[in-house]
């Protein structure tokens, strides 16, 4: 069994490095539906809705991925050559200024509009309900996970760290950003 890990893990690493972006982007998609899958466990949903697992996966492949991967490029653009606590506190808030906020505004718009498929004036007072908790507990939760991608982790691997605490992440997102329509089924 560990050789069968062992060589699964090399086989990753070895995709993740001659495609970086296709590989996150499905890292990225099935963490996503891996989450789904839990939030739709923990509020009640007897059988797994596979339309709603899917267009989340879509997401995490699409755009959370392939968003990640960019924007760790470009942080370490912006911030190339430095180095230290002050580098990474630095590009801690830069994140959580910039991409937290989008990040959670977006899946919250994609989540009513497309998953659930309902209407913009309902999707709008959701998110002028929800967002701002949402987004100030993000902000309590997500810089230590920052400090410790761009502190520890090597740029290859930041957006799987991220991933894979965004799956976590993406339970709490899940279970607050559905409606009490969904709830019932």
């Amino acid at each position: 069994m560990s050789s069968i890990v062992t060589d699964a893990w090399k086989g990753y690493l070895l995709q993740l490095q001659k495609n970086p972006l296709r590989t996150k982007a499905i890292t990225a998609g099935v963490l996503a539906g891996v989450s789904d899958s839990v939030a739709q466990k923990i509020s009640g949903i007897k059988k797994l809705q596979l339309r709603r697992l899917l267009l989340l996966m879509l997401y995490g492949f699409a755009y959370a991925g392939p968003f990640g991967h960019f924007l760790h490029k470009l942080m370490d653009r912006i911030f190339k050559g430095k180095k230290g606590n002050t580098a990474v506190a630095e590009k801690v808030i830069l994140e959580q200024l910039t991409s937290s906020p989008w990040n959670n505004l977006f899946f919250m718009m994609y989540y009513g509009l497309v998953v659930e498929g309902r209407p913009w004036s309902l999707v709008k007072t959701k998110v002028r309900k929800d967002y701002p908790t949402i987004q100030l507990t993000a902000w309590r939760f997500w810089p230590i996970v920052g400090w410790v991608n761009y502190q520890y982790m090597p740029l290859q691997f930041r957006v799987i760290f991220h991933s894979f605490v965004a799956s976590c992440w993406g339970i709490f997102l899940n279970l607050k950003a559905r409606t009490v329509a969904v709830k019932a089924a």
